[in-house]
């Protein structure tokens, strides 16, 4: 027959004991090992709501694209005074720069422009304020765009070159280039086509017409279109092929601004370049970080009034994960206090159980127990306390986890304390070491704690104790 030994039944007593201890003072176990609880859960629901939020941090940079470059066309401050006599104001990137950037090779693996501006879409009686984007095929896979319906402005059946007849192919893809077709955003197309599907339907534009062939999915804002960090709203975004934009709007865009006509010359609002590189290898980002340099030193040298942007993702990227460490540590070093400030309130609740049973302690020793006795049983009292109160926060640390952001989301969709939920999602990923440190922390704590009072407990004279009432 399998039989425990010594050493092991003894610990068992020692901690049946105990546990029968916590059951007879209810009240003050609980409040003892509270500080061990909150500080637990305070643990667990914080490296929680901090990794969500920073992984949703990292993956909305990584949507950019790490490996991207992004150069958008900028007004120069001192080209305001001329845009508000009615001139026309002529700044940012222009079809040349283009080639330049195609000069620089195999580093480059794809080049996307765009062109944008906002107009009014309409459909029958119905108007929708949006924003116009004539761009190339290659942005839906730079922005990782998903349809909802249809196709992007070149779809699976569309010619592809790699096969027999690559030249007519070539030339009926930059054929659809020209042509008056579009793809609408799904806030643009609710409100255009509520009712029926707006496949192959005709929207107004100006005074032109283009044919619907898709609709991309609702997405969340990440940053500017195609990658700039300012937040914007994709969903109204209505997309046309980059050449056809040119041909039909011409090269000179009319907005309204504050009651006046600005008119800007515009060729290329923005140029996404993705950079043939693995972000994750130091090699990869120092690539990124060299084909970004060489960009700038080219458009220094001939846009000499700085009508340019220049944003990389990865910098970004890297400054996300720095902060990332450091909100961590933060947050570790918060929720240790908490666990700290419990194993106070445990010392101090074994040295007055130490006080309480200081004839039971003479008793014992009376009848032969060692002083390493007493101090184990004093020891597995103070360790099964935090270690109780540890999986009490675990598990209300994980209750926090999975219920807050779930109300969180309830009361952000009814719209209840308007203003205080910037965010319609409270982003929580369970960090499963964050369940083990505090565990061991606990542990830890109580050993720590219970140290003292155990070895009072043990220094006590057998016959002192006796006479203790």
């Amino acid at each position: 027959m399998f039989s425990i030994p010594f050493g092991g039944a003894k610990l068992r007593r020692s901690v049946s004991l105990a546990v029968k201890s916590l059951w007879l003072h209810k009240l003050r176990s609980f409040l003892s090992v509270l500080g061990i609880i909150i500080g637990t859960c305070s643990v667990i629901s914080l490296m929680a709501f901090g990794e969500g939020s920073m992984r949703e941090a990292l993956a909305d940079i990584k949507r950019q694209g790490a490996t991207n470059i992004i150069v958008r066309s900028v007004k120069p401050p001192d080209d305001s005074a001329t845009a508000s006599k009615g001139w026309i104001t002529t700044y940012g990137l222009v079809k040349r720069d283009l080639k330049r950037i195609e000069t620089l090779g195999d580093s480059i693996s794809r080049v996307v422009p765009m062109r944008i501006f906002p107009t009014e879409a309409r459909y029958l009686d119905r108007l929708a304020n949006t924003r116009v984007i004539g761009t190339v095929p290659e942005y839906a896979a730079v922005n990782k765009l998903e349809m909802a319906r249809g196709r992007f402005l070149i779809g699976s059946d569309d010619p592809r070159p790699g096969s027999d007849d690559d030249e007519d192919e070539v030339e009926m893809n930059d054929n659809l280039q020209m042509l008056n077709v579009c793809v609408l955003g799904a806030e643009a197309a609710d409100k255009l086509f509520p009712f029926e599907d707006p496949l192959d339907k005709m929207v107004q534009m100006k005074s032109m017409r283009f044919r619907v062939i898709g609709v991309v999915k609702d997405r969340m804002p990440t940053g500017g279109t195609g990658g700039s960090l300012a937040a914007e709203d994709y969903n109204r975004d209505i997309y046309i092929p980059f050449k056809t934009s040119t041909a039909r709007f011409g090269e000179v865009i009319s907005v309204r601004s504050s009651g006046a006509r600005l008119n800007e010359k515009v060729d290329i609002s923005q140029v996404t370049l993705t950079v043939d590189a693995e972000v994750d290898t130091p090699a990869g980002r120092k690539k990124v970080q060299a084909v970004g340099d060489e960009i700038k030193r080219m458009l220094e040298q001939y846009h000499p009034k700085k009508d340019y942007a220049i944003t990389i993702p990865l910098d970004k990227l890297e400054e996300a994960e720095v902060s990332q460490n450091r909100f961590t540590n933060l947050l570790v070093l918060i929720a240790s206090i908490s666990l700290l400030v419990g194993g106070i309130g445990i010392m101090n609740i074994m040295l007055a159980t130490v006080t309480e049973r200081t004839r039971e302690i003479g008793i014992r020793r009376a009848l032969g127990a060692k002083r390493k006795d007493i101090v184990m049983q004093f020891l597995v009292d103070a360790v099964v306390q935090p270690s109780i109160g540890g999986l009490a926060g675990v598990m209300f640390g994980l209750g926090m986890v999975f219920s807050v952001p779930a109300i969180w989301e309830w009361l952000a969709r009814k719209k209840t304390l308007a203003g205080w939920f910037a965010s319609p999602t409270l982003p929580a990923e369970v960090n499963v070491p964050s369940i083990f440190l505090s565990l061991g922390v606990s542990i830890f704590v109580g050993v720590v704690f219970g140290l003292y009072p155990a070895w009072r407990a043990a220094k006590l004279d057998p016959i002192e104790a006796l006479r203790h009432d």
